[in-house]
């Protein structure tokens, strides 16, 4: 069984760890033929929210790096066009995958991929190591790795594979062949009109002020600012109830 050597590496930065609820900041990928590096694709994304500062201490990605950055909206046909038809590959790719594909599922496009998992192969033949992380593998392994950034991960991966598929590939080839990509996800609607019209008495009320790009709380009601034209309905229907709990009061709508 040969191993697959044509792939697209690709790895993601994000405001969190939910699909469901946090947003893209970065993408990268690297294109491999016959094992090497031939192309690359690296972008920022804008979340239309601030930063959490967590995810600034991980990445050192902060709000001015995404601030004038494309929406993923704008930036997806681009990152789907590189991919093509080619197998994934990753490290805990399921993970990466999830955000692209509801990303992809909200423009009502497809994105049916399969899949090669670092992780799952080292886990594999790991299994005795301290941690399976990328950044852990890399030291073991003496591959470079600037670590959470898009594209130093997504090449620090394609790199891992080599390395585990040259040790290991031999013994288990099932391990390093691509599987499909499984992630269910259903489409977001964006906010309602009566919603945003609630969001905007309530920023009245509670004396919250818009600046720039993204809606800036005061006193922390919230964690994180949110651009109000990008919000969704269901990201709506949390702010308002984050509002009102904060305050501890109820509002006639």
């Amino acid at each position: 069984m040969n191993i697959p050597m044509n792939y697209v590496a690709f790895d993601i930065e994000t405001t969190g760890l939910n699909p469901k609820y946090d947003k893209i900041i970065e993408i990268g990928a690297v294109k491999v033929r016959d094992g090497e590096l031939a192309e690359t694709f690296s972008t920022f994304v804008n979340p239309a929210r601030s930063l959490p500062a967590r995810i600034v201490e991980l990445t050192g990605i902060c709000d001015a790096d995404v601030a004038q950055a494309p929406y993923i909206d704008d930036i997806l046909d681009a990152f789907l066009a590189f991919t093509g038809e080619d197998v994934l590959l990753g490290h805990n790719i399921l993970f990466d995958y999830s955000f692209v594909k509801k990303a992809a599922v909200n423009q009502k496009k497809s994105f049916e991929k399969l899949g090669i998992d670092t992780l799952r192969i080292a886990k594999r033949f790991l299994n005795e190591l301290e941690s399976r992380q990328l950044g852990y593998l890399c030291d073991y392994y003496h591959i470079e790795l600037e670590a959470h950034r898009a594209l130093n991960d997504a090449v620090a991966a394609h790199r891992l594979y080599r390395v585990m598929a040259s040790e290991y590939g031999g013994r288990e080839d099932e391990l390093f062949q691509p599987k499909p990509l499984i992630y269910t996800v259903k489409k977001e609607n964006p906010a309602t009109p009566r919603q945003l019209e609630l969001l905007q008495r309530l920023i009245v009320q509670y004396h919250l002020r818009c600046e720039g790009f993204v809606l800036d709380p005061v006193e922390n009601v919230t964690d994180e600012s949110i651009d109000l034209e990008k919000i969704t309905k269901n990201e709506a229907s949390r702010l308002i109830d984050r509002l009102l709990a904060n305050f501890g009061r109820s509002y006639s709508s």
